[in-house]
């Protein structure tokens, strides 16, 4: 099966026990596969206060918007450039086209399947992500990515993975990090909507990965 193929598969699965399921994972699996660096974004949930029962993969595909979407467009641009600088004149302004662009080869994946608002409620989110343990490791599983990226999930997605038991790490800014099951860097970052000035979010993140990426070549 393709990746298409299996997320489908564990959703049908998993779709029952949540009310507004939002699917979720990569945006095409044609451009993630051929990416350079694999990119996964694990995110807390969708912001709706509507109910759910879309497609987070298709909203991507059409642009998303500019809150979140634009870092994290940013931040793909850059890591994807990792062995080159990029002024900042020339990631502030984000366009729907680029996002189109740039989105298109990441996998977006949220550990609450359900629909939450734009604050989210932890008692809730915590027994979740703890009854749907199983069914986050195995979607984590189908992608295996180069770097993952946690937005604020970072606690969150190493107890999902059973990996509590793993040493963290940290960059020399003080980064957290650790290593997935299959020995790939996952990043434990902060929101891309966090208010903090946009500059400082896009390049902390690039200043860790490069660091990262260093250290595990030598582990």
């Amino acid at each position: 099966m393709d990746i298409f193929e299996k997320e489908q598969s564990l959703f049908n699965d998993w779709k029952g026990a949540r009310e507004g399921f939002v699917f979720d994972g990569v945006v095409s699996a044609t451009d993630y596969n051929k990416s350079k660096i694999k990119l996964c974004f694990v995110l807390k949930e969708v912001n709706d206060e509507h109910g759910g029962g879309w497609d987070l993969r298709e909203f991507i595909r059409d642009g998303a918007r500019p809150q979140s979407w634009n870092n994290i467009t940013r931040w793909v641009k850059s890591i994807q450039s990792a062995d080159r600088d990029i002024k900042w004149s020339m990631l502030e302004d984000i366009t729907k086209e680029d996002r189109i662009e740039y989105l298109r080869s990441i996998c977006a994946m949220n550990l609450k399947k359900s629909p939450g608002t734009h604050t989210t409620v932890r008692a809730n989110f915590e027994s979740v992500v703890s009854e749907d343990k199983s069914f986050i490791k195995k979607q984590y599983a189908i992608y295996d990515p180069d770097i993952t990226v946690c937005c604020g999930t970072g606690w969150d997605l190493r107890y999902a993975l059973d990996l509590n038991e793993g040493e963290v790490f940290e960059t020399s800014r003080g980064i957290k990090w650790f290593l997935s099951a299959t020995q790939k860097p996952v990043i434990m970052y902060a929101h891309p909507a966090a208010r903090v000035q946009y500059s400082l979010l896009v390049y902390g993140l690039i200043d860790a990965v490069r660091e990262i990426v260093n250290t595990t070549v030598k582990i």
